[in-house]
């Protein structure tokens, strides 16, 4: 199986254009599927679970009566932890333990502080009530799904849980469910699709209102999350994933073939992208992927997602490298190079990085302990990594004494006045003293 991948030279003329036309990427999202989700959500807002149970049965191939069927009792899911393989439950729990360990750095907590004459300013954090986690089912098993979304949220002290799966022709992975069984999800449905989103988002006779939906799913998924953002919160709406590797021409080749595939395999969108000044190590990066792809279960897939969204940089410099990379701000960033802590001084832009040659991004997907929930498609500009702090929020707390009061009256006074908003003014006016 041999295919070029696109070769980019930072010293060409029209390199950032090319580099933006590699960049681009659109969601598949058109105006029928936005359709058809919103037709989804207007009737699960009226109809409730009726109308959850027949979506469900169209399009997941079922035939229940009831959503007292499509809610997954505890039960099942302690009987999945107790079927898998010792190995497996080893695993979950083993990356259980380390997301646990890690999150709990993030937490936030209250604080205060009192001035001079009195006043007391602060902040109060508290955890969401309840949280929808989405999880993709089916033949698709992604238990690491269910650990990277729960144990942010009971680190945060979310009080409730509510997982949701689409279970086509009533399959269910194992895994899925005892992943669920480990980090104590409250409720479980058998739900999937635009109807799942929705029944978190307004609830139905069955199915709770959430606060925050969180997980990945489809375009229709994607595409429902988008549309009820402000009646409930979401974590973010993903594009399809992406990974740079950095590398200074000193890490195996081979290492670099199977980190660029391991992004790849996800699906024909992802993107895998090399930046090196090397322009030797690129040909030999080249010649391993011409030489492990036939090896890999999921050869077609990847050599259709490197040959359309893949490409090897050559750059001038670790310098430059790193102003490619910020521009990209990538998803996964792994730096496999000699001074990874000195280059990554210059890195602003990046969802997760991966320090060192022997830093693959796949240990971050499951194992390592931060989370696998990461901006993509460019947002890492501004947005960072699922954590506790999504599943916290912040009230502000303001308490005057009755001299604060008096003082900060009068700039309240001059600047509501200034405002127009006389209501406001003698609100704070009543309180100055004489």
């Amino acid at each position: 199986m041999t295919f070029e991948m696109k070769r980019l030279n930072s010293k060409d003329d029209g390199f950032w254009a090319q580099l933006d036309e590699l960049l681009a990427w659109e969601s598949v999202s058109d105006e029928a599927v936005g359709s058809a989700v919103r037709d989804i959500l207007t009737n699960v807002r009226r109809r409730g679970d009726a109308a959850v149970v027949e979506y469900t049965n169209r399009f997941d191939r079922m035939s229940v009566a009831s959503m007292a069927e499509l809610e997954i009792p505890q039960q099942r899911l302690h009987d999945a932890l107790a079927r898998i393989p010792a190995a497996q439950r080893e695993a979950l729990e083993f990356a259980t333990k380390r997301l646990y360990a890690y999150h709990e750095h993030q937490k936030a907590e209250s604080w205060a502080y009192t001035e001079a004459d009195g006043t007391m300013l602060g902040q109060k954090v508290t955890p969401l009530d309840r949280v929808g986690l989405y999880v993709p089912g089916g033949k698709a098993a992604y238990p690491s799904s269910v650990l990277m979304n729960a144990v942010p949220a009971k680190v945060a002290g979310v009080s409730e849980i509510d997982m949701v799966v689409p279970t086509p022709d009533g399959e269910v992975s194992d895994m899925v469910l005892a992943a669920a069984a480990i980090v104590g999800v409250d409720r479980v449905f058998a739900v999937g699709g635009a109807q799942a989103v929705a029944a978190l988002a307004y609830g139905t006779e069955t199915i709770p209102q959430v606060d925050k939906i969180v997980g990945p799913g489809n375009i229709y998924v994607a595409t429902a999350k988008g549309m009820v953002f402000g009646t409930v919160g979401i974590d973010m709406i993903a594009g399809p994933s992406e990974i740079l590797v950095v590398c200074d021409g000193q890490t195996d080749p081979d290492w670099i073939a199977m980190d660029l595939f391991s992004q790849a395999e996800h699906d024909e969108d992802a993107q895998s992208i090399l930046v090196s000044p090397d322009a030797g190590f690129l040909d030999k990066v080249q010649a391993s992927i011409e030489r492990l792809l036939p090896e890999m279960e999921r050869n077609e897939l990847i050599a259709h997602s490197l040959s359309a969204r893949g490409a090897l940089i050559q750059v001038s410099d670790m310098a430059e490298a790193a102003k490619v990379t910020n521009y990209v701000a990538p998803e996964h960033l792994e730096l496999s190079v000699e001074d990874p802590q000195g280059l990554v001084e210059n890195i602003r832009h990046a969802g997760a990085i991966f320090m060192g040659r022997y830093t693959a991004e796949a240990v971050g997907d499951y194992c390592a302990g931060p989370n696998h929930v990461l901006p993509t498609s460019r947002t890492a500009r501004f947005s960072s990594p699922l954590g506790v702090y999504d599943f916290q929020k912040r009230s502000s707390l303001i308490m005057c004494s009755a001299e604060g009061a008096s003082f900060l009256g009068g700039s309240a006074s001059i600047l509501a006045r200034g405002e127009g908003l006389t209501a406001h003014a003698r609100s704070a006016e009543y309180r100055i003293k004489n």
